[in-house]
């Protein structure tokens, strides 16, 4: 994923400090078009990081991954998901993989994911179409990039957490576009 100067770029501020993502609007429309809508509508403003996932918290999984989750909690009514579930796509149909800094939208199965998202820590191939994370093999959505500050995305992940949840979670002050 190479950054470019025309797509959209958006920073996460959290007390840890700020993370500058660049969206890949014209690889993947649908994710990064639902994304920016709860950025613009500012639904994202005091929600957090609430997972982390290393690889000595997944004691039941053969595949093992290593991300943050962020945005709304899935199924949280503190902070429902205002739009409604997107259509799926697949890393097979954008180009995109996960790699360490993409961002992707958490799902349940293809076509739910709303408003919660992840960054990758590490390369995630087992995240790509045709991956085994996932029972579908469908993989998830990837539509972004870090471009500065995985060393907070890092110091998230090393946060106190009770299994994959973060013990306090880590506030997402805001998320803005910056261009």
């Amino acid at each position: 994923m190479t950054p470019s100067s025309g797509n959209p770029k958006i920073v996460i501020r959290t007390p840890l400090g700020d993370v500058r993502v660049e969206i890949f609007k014209e690889k993947a429309p649908i994710t990064s078009e639902n994304f920016l809508r709860y950025v613009d509508d500012k639904l994202y403003d005091g929600t957090s990081f609430f997972r982390t996932v290393t690889m000595g918290n997944q004691p039941n999984s053969e595949v093992k991954i290593e991300v943050v989750q962020g945005g709304t909690v899935p199924r949280d009514r503190a902070y429902p998901s205002t739009y409604p579930p997107i259509e799926h796509e697949t890393t097979e149909r954008t180009g995109l993989r996960h790699v360490d800094g993409a961002v992707s939208m958490a799902r349940m199965e293809p076509g739910s994911a709303t408003s919660s998202f992840f960054i990758c820590i590490g390369d995630q191939p087992e995240l790509d179409f045709g991956g085994r994370r996932n029972l579908d093999g469908k993989g998830f959505a990837a539509f972004g990039m870090v471009v500065e500050g995985m060393d907070v995305v890092r110091a998230i992940q090393r946060q106190p957490h009770e299994g994959q949840r973060l013990m306090p979670p880590v506030e997402i002050s805001s998320i803005s576009r910056v261009n």
